[in-house]
């Protein structure tokens, strides 16, 4: 296209009717700056912080703000749902076990029946489905914010977490200088899956000691990761797979029921517990 021509088509542009409202870049970016920062002030202090955003977290952030308890999660990635989104095996299936599939039908997530007890969804339909209940009973989210470290207070009970931005860890040595913050909660929460983040700086700090998950034994692991859903240390819920790791409990790969109620059961504690301060 022509100099003139290209002239002439932004002219007719601006001449046409607008189908939008006009606004400029400097309101959008204004817009998303002020909603960001409103946002984040408010929860610099919560009830409950969840550090990791997959399907126990998510569970648990949900049943809790139900309740209308000011609850922000932690994802170190830029999407939520872990491995709840991509299933197993990269096939976007998703398993779960009898009753989970109670929870299933709670959040309106389609499923069949595979064998007696175990029914399929589909990943993407079930993980979206959960993240919407979450955001709908007012849960708020820190994308690609990696946790640091815990908040200690009297009593060495953990109070909060010390976060940062995600990249900050891809940055070279001679310039990753970048200071953490810290957000304060009446409980933290430790939904980070295998890695039990929360629960592994505790360690590293003397607190406790993890024994590590163990080889995959799908029939012992979800009961055994719900049973063991609790309070690990004064101020700390564990929940989903970090109650493996915490516990030394086998894996147990795609099946998801006891994510679900190893959230619900963590949010039940922390509600329990919220009642009695």
């Amino acid at each position: 296209m022509e100099g003139g021509e290209r002239k002439s088509a932004v002219d007719n542009m601006a001449q046409k009717k607008h189908i939008f409202t006009p606004v400029s870049e400097k309101e959008v970016t204004r817009a998303i700056v002020d909603g960001f920062a409103r946002q984040f002030i408010e929860y610099v202090e919560s009830d409950c912080l969840i550090i990791g955003g997959g399907p126990s977290g998510l569970m648990a952030g949900r049943d809790i703000a139900l309740k209308g308890v000011k609850t922000l999660i932690v994802e170190r990635n830029n999407y939520i749902g872990g491995g709840f989104w991509i299933g197993g095996y990269l096939m976007n299936k998703v398993t779960v076990r009898e009753p989970g599939q109670k929870v299933l039908e709670e959040l309106g997530i389609p499923y069949e029946k595979a064998v007696k007890g175990l029914y399929v969804a589909d990943g993407p339909h079930a993980c979206s489905k959960l993240i919407a209940a979450a955001c709908d009973a007012g849960v708020k989210f820190a994308n690609m914010t990696i946790f640091d470290d815990v908040v200690l207070r009297e009593g060495n009970r953990v109070c909060g977490a010390v976060v940062n931005w995600t990249p900050v860890n891809a940055l070279p040595r001679e310039i990753t200088c970048v200071d953490p913050i810290a957000l304060e909660a009446k409980f933290v929460v430790d939904s980070t899956g295998h890695d039990a983040c929360v629960v592994k700086k505790l360690e590293e700090r003397g607190f406790l000691k993890t024994v590590g998950f163990g080889a995959m034994w799908v029939d012992q692991s979800e009961d055994l990761v719900v049973e063991h859903t609790g309070e690990a240390h004064p101020g700390l819920i564990v929940t989903g797979m970090a109650v493996a790791t915490t516990y030394g409990l086998p894996r147990m790969g795609p099946t998801f029921g006891a994510m679900l109620l190893s959230g619900r059961k963590g949010a039940q504690v922390i509600l329990e517990k919220l009642k009695k301060k």
